[in-house]
């Protein structure tokens, strides 16, 4: 096969993808004192982004090294696999988040932990089931005009997939609706009873609805052109709309440790300490709100 540029993008994106969450996966499996269940849902979401990242390497290996079809689907059954689970990963993100500033007295609870792990179950295992849609027999290798943008999925397949994207996407805004007001809420109440300046107030609510706005706004413009164009195009529509959707959906991919794991000061610790020498497990840790990762 001639070489395409796009593909060839696609797997630069994909390695600078693995090996970013690659870090994220080794900081938080690696470290004792990431057991808390923020702490799992960021380890969920980078195991699902670095998987991603290896399904696009895969892809493009064997499109122009062994090209096989039975090998396709397998590859497309991982990045639909990985993608679900990082799209997913992100709404349980969003869940917790809520969860610990509307239950902030009960979240450091055993039935926090127990929800954890069965979000958990849930995203992974519903992932897997689309992922193997593909591979079980539901493709369009047999029939070409049942064929999505994305080949060898069908149509329907990929249907399922951008509905299921704007209902998590329709979820989370919704959840960060709530979160910032319960935000403003609780800014406004602190300000009165330690008689806080109403520009402070101000600064407080503006920069933490700022930064819930890059966070649902990034995953928007990452997800939305690719989704929208998934219900639009068929097998007809031109390659290079579908590469110039599906490049910004892995962005998301490659963006999402830099917003929920390396912001974090606890993963910034032991990440210094890994490049200073010291020893991780040494550092001291200080229990933080979800809200605050």
């Amino acid at each position: 096969l001639a070489l395409n540029p796009w593909d060839v993008v696609l797997c630069i994106s994909g390695t600078i993808i693995s090996c970013e969450n690659a870090i994220v996966v080794v900081v938080i499996f690696y470290t004792p004192a990431f057991r808390a269940p923020m702490f799992l849902l960021i380890g969920s979401l980078a195991t699902a982004d670095l998987l991603a990242g290896l399904g696009l390497i895969l892809h493009f290996a064997f499109v122009y090294f062994i090209p096989s079809e039975a090998v396709s689907l397998l590859t497309v059954g991982l990045l639909v696999t990985s993608f679900t689970a990082s799209v997913s990963s992100l709404l349980t993100i969003t869940i917790d988040r809520y969860l610990s500033l509307y239950n902030a007295l009960t979240y450091y609870s055993e039935r926090t932990v127990t929800r954890t792990y069965i979000m958990l179950i849930l995203t992974w295992g519903a992932s897997i089931c689309y992922g193997l849609l593909p591979v079980m027999g539901w493709n369009c290798l047999k029939e070409p005009s049942a064929c999505s943008i994305v080949k060898p999925l069908t149509k329907s397949h990929l249907l399922i997939l951008s509905v299921s994207f704007f209902a998590v996407f329709a979820a989370m805004l919704q959840l960060y609706v709530q979160i910032c007001r319960i935000v403003c809420r609780h800014a406004q109440q602190i300000a009165v009873q330690r008689h806080f300046l109403a520009s402070s107030h101000y600064v407080t609510t503006r920069k933490g609805i700022a930064t819930l706005a890059v966070i649902l706004g990034t995953f928007a413009s990452c997800w939305l052109p690719f989704a929208v164009y998934g219900l639009l195009g068929d097998c007809s529509s031109p390659a290079l709309y579908t590469y110039a959707t599906l490049l910004p959906a892995t962005y998301n991919s490659m963006l999402n440790p830099v917003i929920y794991a390396f912001r974090n000061q606890e993963i910034q610790k032991v990440l210094w300490a890994v490049c200073c020498g010291c020893f991780p497990s040494a550092l001291p840790f200080r229990s933080r709100s979800p809200s605050d990762v």
